[in-house]
């Protein structure tokens, strides 16, 4: 309910801005440590981090609460945006976007968790719950862009708005396509913010339309084997359908206007 999230982000807001927060039967206050506003900026935007991988893989349509909390908090406390980006690019390097590299020197088991796979007691989890988590993050991301905290001062500009979307969308067709990965965070990211950025950018954002269904979708076939085809089936019925309809649809679970009134 849009009360219960108001609730949440006062509380949040409140313990940033040094005021006492009451929390299991008692007080708390990040002044009552030198380092304590550094340590809830730093744990913080983990915990939102764990939310997009967590949460938002499971349920898609959680990213538009969680999104709009920290679009409110980031406007108010940029060190908090600041250190998410980077618990975020370092989790997920494609929300850089980024494809590591493997250096000369790296075990394969490093280089993995740079790829962001979990690696636990030498053994990497797998391919599917790897591509679930990505998933959730892209989607938090993509969530956060295009919206800002309603009761917030709208005189500014979004600490991190679309023209940031607009940058990621732009890399990743200059990056050589990975199988399964690159297919899905493209669907995944058109599906939540193509709606803001089709309305956003128009025509230019049509011709972006047609190179990824036309140059870009035919290269992710080619690094693409029989066994990876489902993102990129969702991928290729997703770009027919918004092409064939010039437009768009809104993405499941965005907050309406009427959802602040609950």
């Amino acid at each position: 309910a849009g009360s219960k999230l108001r609730e949440v982000f006062d509380k949040i807001n409140n313990l940033l801005s040094g005021k006492p927060v009451q929390t299991e039967g008692q007080a708390v206050s990040v002044t009552q440590h030198p380092q304590g506003l550094e340590f809830v900026c730093y744990k913080l935007a983990e915990k939102f981090v764990k939310h997009g991988e967590g949460e938002v893989s499971f349920h898609h349509d959680s990213a538009f609460p969680i999104a709009v909390v920290l679009s409110g908090i980031w406007e108010l406390h940029p060190r908090v945006g600041d250190i998410f980006l980077a618990h975020l690019h370092k989790k997920c390097p494609y929300s850089v976007p980024f494809y590591p590299a493997r250096k000369e020197g790296t075990s394969m088991e490093e280089y993995q968790r740079m790829l962001g796979y979990e690696v636990r007691d030498s053994k990497v989890e797998e391919q599917d719950h790897f591509l679930k988590r990505m998933s959730g993050m892209i989607r938090l991301y993509a969530a956060i862009i295009q919206l800002r905290w309603p009761y917030g001062n709208k005189q500014g500009a979004h600490p991190h708005g679309l023209s940031y979307g607009w940058r990621w969308l732009a890399q990743m067709l200059n990056l050589e396509p990975l199988a399964d990965v690159t297919a899905m965070l493209l669907l995944d990211f058109l599906e939540v913010c193509g709606n803001a950025l089709m309305k956003q950018y128009g025509i230019q954002f049509w011709k972006t339309m047609f190179f990824i269904q036309k140059s870009y979708i035919p290269r992710i076939e080619a690094v693409t084997s029989s066994g990876q085809m489902g993102c990129l089936s969702r991928l290729k019925n997703f770009m027919q359908k918004c092409l064939q309809a010039e437009e768009i649809p809104l993405p499941k679970g965005i907050l309406t206007p009427s959802f602040w009134r609950t």
